[in-house]
């Protein structure tokens, strides 16, 4: 089962950097996420999620290939290439994986704007290595929303919530 953790910060680019360190933890295996999610307020006060993966491209390239090898059997690839690649981006646009898109606006609409949230779908990690690695983030966030358990959701914000 996967726990949902959402941490904001005071600026825009505070969650970009945490998502990076994240992600360099995932490649040396101590996080494995399922999905990490941006979300900025703007001056204006418009609502932006920045998805870790395109959805839309991810779906044109798939779509792409599978069209064009069924054209190669009905010998015209390149319709078969375009339909796909139209079809796949179409399928990737509407598909939602992860963390809901409806719930991280909602819940964003509540911060003030010129502010950030990192939203983070957790399949497994080593906490005390991740905690570790995520000093440098040390008073600059607050735990949002968690589904932790209420010792695991104490440690994180030990972490991240005190002044170092």
């Amino acid at each position: 089962m996967s726990n949902l953790i959402a941490i904001v910060f005071d600026d825009e680019h505070t969650a970009f950097e945490m998502r990076t360190a994240l992600v360099k933890m995932q490649k040396e295996y101590l996080i494995e996420m399922e999905d990490a999610v941006v979300v900025t307020k703007n001056q204006d006060g418009k609502v932006q999620l920045h998805q870790a993966v395109n959805l839309t491209a991810a779906g044109a390239i798939g779509g792409g290939f599978w069209g064009t090898l069924i054209g190669m059997i009905f010998l015209n690839p390149l319709v078969g290439m375009a339909v796909g690649a139209g079809a796949g981006a179409l399928s990737g646009l509407f598909s939602d994986i992860g963390i809901d898109d409806k719930e991280m606006k909602s819940m964003a609409e509540s911060f003030e704007p010129g502010k950030s949230a990192l939203f983070i779908l957790v399949r497994k990690a080593t906490a005390d290595k991740v905690l570790d690695g995520l000093k440098e983030f040390a008073g600059k966030g607050k735990v949002f929303k968690t589904s932790l358990s209420k010792d695991d959701e104490a440690s994180l914000r030990e972490a991240l919530e005190k002044v170092s």
